[in-house]
This record gives structure tokens, sequence and C-alpha cells, in this order.
């Protein structure tokens, strides 16, 4: 019996990517040739009926060296009908003042200041709630809108009044690393495959806190962001699909981001995404229990199944390791962490899975295919890291659930 079960978890470890792998690609291939492939083409803008107003909102959080580039940008938006918000949650530096000068010369500018530290979510909401919009299009301070975005997710909410989300598509702008190099094929491969395959099968986990623009009625339907968690962009879109409001991707409504290039500040920001997932998953557990929440039963177990391997993982090497320093059973026994066969198989699956994913984004970022060399190694850093950063972090949600409260730090924003 030992025997069977610890030869199902080791198999199990290197089995589950591949089958993800292959759930993620047939998903998002079914998305482009079913919806991306004729709604979807940057080239061809859609025609919209009308032009409601749109707040396009951008929290700030000591962003002195990006908050001009940053607003200047959305200023440019290429839509008749918005204004832009800035919320700047008591920085420390000269952010204040560079939004203050910027609004003197900008009468679309609006700036919002708060007196504490209050975090995302608050700042979000606030801006929420001074605006008479009825679409909230946010982005990251540190983030360069397309100037297409706003007509690209306007298009859905046109369609259809009970869209209550449209996550946008991120894309990589600092990549002068090696580290750099590999999160363009990781943004690819998984956020852009993941979404679109959870688009083809359910829901979407969450959307792109990045950016993505709301319909203000289905926030207020939801009670708006929550502070008390530390990923708001995956905690409302939960809210806002329980609620029965649906939430799409629309890849021609890119967002050009900076991305951690240094092992540090990757592990603190994906650290902070894990136990963001892990908040949620807690906080929505009951969903099992509702058979109107179905829709969101498939997101809830593929969550599970990788929490599943990440512990089993750990387990895996714990007793790799354990077998140098004690004698084990024969059943116990694992003489290598690099499978032979599997390993290959997983590893040419990746680089199809990448290969996949770029050709479908090289529409939306031409200049993608010069890193498909450099995503050689992105098997290896993206299941190691989720599996350490999900080890920690769900046990971290249980423990200190309602504790770990969103607020801003400033983070790695890549080699300058």
């Amino acid at each position: 019996m030992f025997e069977a079960f610890s030869s199902f978890i080791y198999g199990f470890c290197f089995l589950y990517p591949l089958f993800m792998s292959w759930v993620w690609i047939s998903g998002s291939l079914f998305y482009w040739f079913r919806y991306e492939r004729k709604y979807s083409n940057p080239h061809n803008l859609p025609q919209l009926s009308s032009y409601p107003k749109i707040a396009l909102i951008a929290p700030f959080y000591n962003e002195e060296d990006c908050a001009e580039e940053t607003i200047q940008n959305l200023l440019n938006q290429d839509y008749p009908n918005f204004e832009v918000i800035a919320v700047n949650d008591c920085s420390g530096d000269a952010t204040a003042e560079i939004l203050d000068r910027m609004a003197l010369s900008n009468s679309n500018l609006r700036v919002i200041h708060h007196a504490e530290n209050e975090g995302k979510a608050v700042g979000l909401t606030t801006a929420a709630l001074l605006t008479d919009a009825e679409f909230l299009l946010c982005i990251d301070g540190d983030s360069l809108l397309d100037h297409n975005a706003a007509r690209w997710m306007m298009s859905h909410f046109l369609r259809s009044s009970r869209v209550g989300a449209v996550t946008g598509n991120p894309r990589i702008r600092t990549r002068s690393s090696l580290l750099g190099k590999i999160q363009v094929g990781e943004f690819s491969s998984i956020i852009g495959l993941i979404k679109r395959a959870q688009r083809t099968y359910g829901r979407l986990f969450t959307v792109s806190g990045v950016c993505a623009m709301f319909r203000k009625s289905a926030l207020e339907d939801v009670g708006f962001w929550s502070h008390e968690t530390l990923t708001e962009d995956i905690d409302i879109s939960w809210k806002l699909q329980l609620r029965h409001w649906e939430v799409r991707f629309e890849p021609a409504a890119t967002c050009w981001i900076l991305m951690p290039e240094t092992i540090k500040g990757l592990w603190s920001q994906r650290l902070r995404w894990a136990t963001g997932g892990a908040q949620a998953i807690v906080k929505f557990s009951g969903i099992w229990g509702s058979w109107r929440s179905r829709r969101m039963w498939p997101i809830f177990f593929e969550y599970a199944l990788s929490l599943f391997w990440s512990f089993s993982m750990l387990a895996t090497v714990f007793i790799y390791l354990l077998h140098f320093i004690i004698p084990l059973p024969e059943y116990l026994q694992i003489h290598g962490l690099i499978p032979e066969w599997s390993g290959l198989l997983i590893a040419v699956t990746s680089m199809i899975q990448i290969g996949i994913a770029m050709w479908i984004d090289s529409r939306y970022d031409e200049k993608i295919w010069r890193n498909y060399g450099f995503t050689i190694w992105y098997p290896i850093a993206f299941w190691i890291l989720s599996m350490m950063t999900t080890v920690i972090a769900f046990p971290r949600a249980i423990i200190r659930r309602g504790k770990i409260r969103g607020r801003w730090i400033s983070p790695d924003r890549g080699l300058q």
C-alpha cells in the first residue's frame, strides 16, 4: 500500500505539469480559433455604438520615476470621453508634487491624496466613489496602457450588460536580463494561455490587476474592492463571478509593465501573489455547497490540484534529501529528482507551450520571438518558484486569516 502511494506521489509530481500544459494549450487554441482570431485583431479597431465615460484610474505609491510617464500616457488614450484620476497613497517621495504639477496643466486629470498609506484597494475604491463614470479602467502606477485599450475593453461591455469586468493583456517591458526574458515567455505561456483556457471551460481565476476595466454598478453590487487581502484583483474577480457577473479577457488591450529582474524582487512579488491566491481560496471555499456557484468549481479544483502538487513536490524533495542521512525503506527511496523520459517529455511540452503562446501573442508583441531561446530555463524556474511560494503562502493564509492587509510596498521595477 505504502509503495503504491509513494509511486503515485512521485509520478504525480512530474506528470501534473505535463497534464496542465496540455489543458492550457488545448483550451487556449480553442479560444483563439473560436473568439480571438475574429474579434481581437489590433489592426482593426472595434466600432463602438456609443462612447460612455471612462475613468482611467492609476494609484501611486513612491512612483516618482514613473508617475509622469504613466499619466501622460493615459492622457493620450484614443477615446473621446474619459477622465484620468491619480491616487497618491501617501507617497514619501516626489510623487505628490509631480501629480499636482501635471494636474495644473491638464483639466481632465484629477489627483486624490491619502493622508495615510491605505493600500491599492482603498485607493481604487476612493477613486470609484468620486467619479460619475460608469466604467473604470484601472492600471498600476508604473504601467503604460496601449492607446486603444479602452476601445477594446469597452466593446465587451457594450455587447453584454452582464459583463462586470474585462482584463487586459500585460506585456513585459523589462527585458534586459535573463530573468526578464524568461518572464516574457511566462506571461504568454502561463498567464495568457491560462486566461484563454479558463474562459473556455469556466471562469477566470483573476483579472490582471495591472490592467482591468470594471463596470461601476457591478462593483457596487459586490461592495467594491476588499482591503483585507494582499491581492485585490483576485478577490474582486471571485466576488464578481460569484454574483454572476461575467469577467472576460481582451488580449488586444495591452498594457506594458515593469517586472522584477532580481531574485529577491521576484520572490517577494510571487510570494505576495501566492498568498493572495491562497486567501481567496480560503475565503471562498464555501462555493462547494452552492449549485449556483458551480461554474467556479473548475477554477477551485485547478487550484486545489496545484496545491496538492506543491506539497507533494516538497515531500518528494524532503524524502530524497533524507535518504542521504538515514536509511529508508525501499518503497520510500527516490534515486533522483530529475526524471528520465517524463522529464524530456515535460521539457518538449513546455517549449511547445511557449511556442504556441508566443505565436498567439506575436499579434500584440512583435518582438516577442527574440526571447524564445531564453525560455529553455522557464520550466525549472517557474515550477520551483511556484512550489516554494505555495507551500509558504497557503499555511500563512490559513493561520493569519483576515489579518493580512494589502498595503503598499516599493517593489522591484527591474534593472535600470
